[in-house]
Formats: structure tokens, C-alpha cells, sequence
């Protein structure tokens, strides 16, 4: 895990914050969670091959509750 953390910290220091001059502290956070995004779910990553992570998993919203049958 450390050695994922240390090579997401290196890019986002090289692709990010080492190319953007960031005036508030809320414009730090937005685009940081956009690149934590772009990082997590589109990115090719070179450990998978150069291909994107796969999709998370979407839950829905509102269960289908389950109706038993008779018993």
C-alpha cells in the first residue's frame, strides 16, 4: 500500500500541484478530488498493464426487497 501511496503522491506533485497556482484553499480540495478521481477510475496505471482500474461497483439506491413465498 505504501509504495501505491508514494507513486499516486509523486504524480499528483508532478501533474497538479506543481503545474497550478491555486488561489483558495477550496479550489486546492476541488481539484485535488478531481484528480484523485480521474487517478482512481480513468488513468491507465502501469501495475494493471497500462489499462484504466476497473469500474466501482454501483449499489442501488432503494433495495428490491425479497417476498418470501409460502411456507
Amino acid at each position: 500500500m505504501g509504495e501505491r501511496l508514494a507513486s499516486f503522491n509523486g504524480k499528483l506533485r508532478d501533474e497538479l500541484r506543481d503545474r497550478e497556482v491555486f488561489y483558495t484553499l477550496l479550489e486546492v480540495r476541488v481539484l485535488t478530488e478531481r484528480y484523485r478521481r480521474t487517478y482512481n477510475r480513468i488513468r491507465p496505471h502501469s501495475s494493471l498493464g497500462y489499462r484504466r482500474p476497473a469500474p466501482e461497483a454501483l449499489l442501488p439506491a432503494d433495495p428490491v426487497p425479497v417476498l418470501d413465498g409460502p411456507t
